[in-house]
């Protein structure tokens, strides 16, 4: 199905962006496992809608209700469902589109597919709304990484140009990966958070939007998770990723950079250190060699697409009249989809670990 995922967990996603309600069923989950919700919640209103100028006034609480699953806050062994509402949508808004597809989104081969179909209000199942459940799975299983000695985190690596300074890739620690979590712009320098904002703001006094990149790092990971071929943790860790709308790209290490490199540049040396430990002295790999993790920190960043709804006038064509057409898009729209994608790339990367480290531990 193509809203499920997993191989040894399995997460179903499903509902729309203006559907009564929207949810996740996690199969596979192992019982007694004690899930905080507190912080699950966290993770959850750091993508929620609403939170500042720069994101759209759309306001969901996304509270989760836990309709399966959990017994006294722990998981029994059933398949945890988890509902989220959705309380403040306005259809009207996609009345007079429904005809023109909106250029960046979704519209038109849903149309086609769906043989006109389709839901088109709020982008339908294809809307960035429903990382919303994802982020539940995704915070479910980032708790169940910490408890095997596993820590991820993210943070703006550039909006628009404007770069942050980015992980050192040899040497992450886990008290910066959970304080830049914790920052309502996760930068490291807040100085070219400024300057991101400024980017933003300019794109939306201009009818306009942005994207940027994230990046992401985990650390304690054990050597050898994954495998070759089409089960390397490279591979899985992508279909994740890929599965939150705005992604167009994704690159492990040194990533396209590496080929520009020598050889002799690129590869990175072993050595022991001082304790008996084997590192790399470099981490152009983002810490995955054939598909399986060097016990360095593993490292990768993300594409983000700029939000294709943005009030500038722009071309696109009548699919019952057979002609072109103008397209004014009104609602409410992120300018930059970067900020609140920070904790849905978490989520994702989270979900495709721990189906990787359950391999190893099998």
């Amino acid at each position: 199905m193509s809203f499920s995922y997993g191989k040894n967990i399995k997460i179903s996603i499903f509902g729309q962006s203006h559907s009564p309600a929207m949810g996740v069923v996690f199969e596979g989950l192992p019982a007694g496992e004690k899930i905080d919700i507190e912080k699950l919640q966290q993770l959850l209103d750091r993508r929620a809608p609403g939170k500042n100028s720069y994101s759209t006034t759309r306001k969901e609480a996304d509270i989760p209700e836990f309709v399966s699953g959990l017994v006294d806050g722990a998981t029994c062994g059933a398949p945890l469902c988890a509902v989220i509402q959705n309380t403040d949508t306005k259809s009207g808004d996609y009345a007079k589109i429904a005809d023109i597809p909106r250029p960046g989104h979704a519209d038109f081969p849903a149309f086609i597919k769906f043989g006109g179909s389709n839901d088109i209000r709020g982008g339908g199942q294809f809307s960035g709304r429903l990382t919303a459940p994802l982020c539940i799975a995704g915070a479910i299983c980032k708790q169940l990484l910490e408890k095997q000695g596993i820590t991820i985190g993210t943070h703006i690596y550039s909006i628009h140009g404007v770069k942050d300074t980015p992980f050192d890739p040899v040497q992450v620690d886990g008290e910066t990966l959970v304080a830049v979590s914790q920052k309502q712009l996760p930068v490291f320098d807040d100085s070219k958070g400024k300057k991101m904002l400024e980017e933003i703001q300019k794109a939306q006094s201009n009818k306009d939007s942005v994207g940027g990149i994230i990046e992401f790092a985990a650390i304690g990971l054990p050597v050898g998770i994954g495998t070759h071929m089409f089960e390397g943790i490279e591979n899985r860790i992508s279909s994740a990723i890929f599965g939150i709308p705005a992604v167009k790209g994704i690159e492990f290490g040194a990533g396209f950079d590496a080929a520009e490199l020598y050889g002799s540049q690129n590869n990175d040396s072993f050595y022991y250190t001082d304790n008996g430990e084997i590192k790399t002295r470099t981490n152009n790999s983002g810490g995955v060699l054939g598909g399986m993790t060097t016990g360095m920190p593993l490292i990768f960043r993300v594409a983000i697409k700029p939000t294709p709804s943005i009030a500038a006038e722009q071309n696109s064509i009548s699919l019952t009249q057979k002609q072109n057409a103008k397209l004014v898009i009104v609602g409410r729209h992120d300018p930059c989809i970067v900020p609140r994608a920070v904790p849905c790339i978490e989520a994702a990367a989270a979900i495709a670990i721990y189906d990787c480290l359950v391999d190893y531990i099998n």
